[in-house]
């Protein structure tokens, strides 16, 4: 089975997903993971699927008509499965604070700099319940070099946290 990973955009509607999860049935394939939603009134997602290897000309071939049905865009790639590792750490992190530039810049600059990866970020903006104003919320899952711990970034987290001026929570998974 060859392990594709597909990017699609397009005007959000009901039966983009059915459109699509057809043409992977269809080919024999399997729905392995995604992560969809609708922002600012688009429909965005990543999907992974398995398909037959000697399917996949034919299914993406297959993908093309789903323009015609609302998706703006459908990409393929073949991916593969990395892994993190048995050795890697898991770590989460929680942000929350006034939402204004640079937070996810400056967050992930400091991962980088730890040869932290992010392996899954989610962020949201809300109407602050008391104060006014945005709040900025983010919750991610990271992975960290063997041995590295939520006490060794900490102190490089807090530092950033109190120049944002955002509650931070970093734990093992």
């Amino acid at each position: 089975m060859a392990t594709l990973v597909l990017t699609v955009i397009g005007d959000d509607r009901s039966g983009l997903v059915s459109a699509l999860s057809g043409v992977v049935t269809d080919c024999g394939g399997s729905w392995e993971r995604s992560h969809m939603a609708r922002l600012a009134g688009k429909f965005a997602g990543i999907v992974v699927v398995a398909v037959p290897d000697d399917r996949v000309q034919g299914f993406l071939g297959d993908l093309a008509p789903l323009h015609e049905q609302g998706l703006l865009e459908v990409r393929a790639e073949r991916g593969e499965d990395a892994g993190l590792g048995p050795e890697a750490v898991r770590l989460s992190l929680e942000v929350v604070g006034a939402d204004r530039p640079g937070i996810v810049h400056a967050i992930s600059r400091a991962l980088a700099a730890g040869d932290v990866g992010i392996e899954e970020l989610q962020t949201a903006t809300r109407e602050a319940p008391m104060a006014g104003g945005m709040l900025f919320e983010a919750t991610a899952t990271l992975f960290a070099p063997p041995g590295t711990s939520a006490d060794d970034l900490r102190p490089l987290l807090e530092e950033i946290a109190d120049e944002l001026m955002v509650d931070l929570d970093l734990s093992a998974d």
